[in-house]
């Protein structure tokens, strides 16, 4: 609507390109012959055309190349000013949303663990039952001398039990979700904490802690990169993504001080909103 009331503003350029064509002193008088010229009353034709589409396509050509005409500092809404995108509110989502998400990477790391937990504990009980010594039994079945209960029973059948209770827990989907989530949130934030600090100083800081965040979000995306091999039981994949999340964690931990330095920046330098 602004660029097409702007270009009702601008010089009408084809009346004046038709006021030139019918003034007087640029048509020459020349005789005609009385026999009509069908060439001439073609070219007139055409120049009529010509001029009846340009006067009606002035405003849409004159609205398209308006941008063009404008200064770029004058086609910005805000003009520079960003506003609360500049102001302590929106520094402040970055850390809060990080804080949130170290605590939310602890628990996805729970809920990963409970689910191996569950798988090394059929590995258990099946090397439990290669342990124990078959029985001699009579014809009907029966055994033949009874043996003591075997030491492996009791611990085949408390393991048996902790498996069930651990698979009411749905950890394997839980996990799954929870790292999609993870990963996500992770990744936007963290493009959006760099975003942040340029918005408000124009500019970023190399140092640990933005490095250290760079090297996080990378963990982060290689790690769910070995999924596809570990839905496939690749106990490689699964060793070295448990790997790559401790190293996680442990970046994320070390870029805590960092970021509670940076915290304190933002309230020395910004002002409410």
């Amino acid at each position: 609507m602004a660029a097409t009331l702007s270009a009702l503003k601008l010089p009408s350029l084809p009346l004046r390109i038709q006021s030139k064509l019918h003034s007087p002193s640029t048509i020459t008088q020349t005789p005609t012959p009385p026999q009509s010229n069908p060439n001439l009353k073609l070219t007139l034709f055409n120049q009529q055309d010509f001029l009846h589409t340009f006067k009606s396509s002035a405003l849409p050509l004159s609205t398209l190349a308006l941008p063009f005409l404008l200064d770029a500092q004058d086609a910005l809404a805000v003009q520079g000013e960003l506003g609360l995108l500049e102001g302590r509110t929106a520094a402040l989502i970055h850390p809060a949303v990080m804080a949130g998400l170290f605590g939310f990477t602890l628990w996805t790391g729970y809920l990963g663990w409970q689910w191996r937990r569950i798988r090394t504990i059929q590995t258990e009980i099946t090397e439990l039952k290669k342990q124990i010594k078959p029985v001699a039994v009579t014809p009907d079945g029966t055994p033949d001398n009874p043996a003591p209960p075997s030491p492996f029973d009791s611990k085949i059948q408390q393991l048996t039990q902790e498996r069930k209770e651990l698979l009411k827990g749905n950890f394997k989907d839980r996990h799954f979700n929870a790292g999609s989530i993870l990963l996500g949130f992770g990744v936007f934030e963290a493009i959006g904490g760099g975003f942040n600090t340029w918005i408000r100083t124009g500019k970023l800081f190399p140092g640990p802690h933005l490095f250290a965040g760079a090297a996080i979000t990378v963990l982060w995306a290689a790690a769910a990169a070995l999924v596809p091999a570990m839905q496939k039981g690749n106990e490689t994949a699964r060793s070295l993504h448990i790997a790559l999340n401790a190293v996680n964690v442990l970046l994320f931990i070390w870029q805590i001080p960092t970021g509670i330095e940076i915290v304190f920046k933002v309230f020395e330098f910004t002002n409410w909103p």
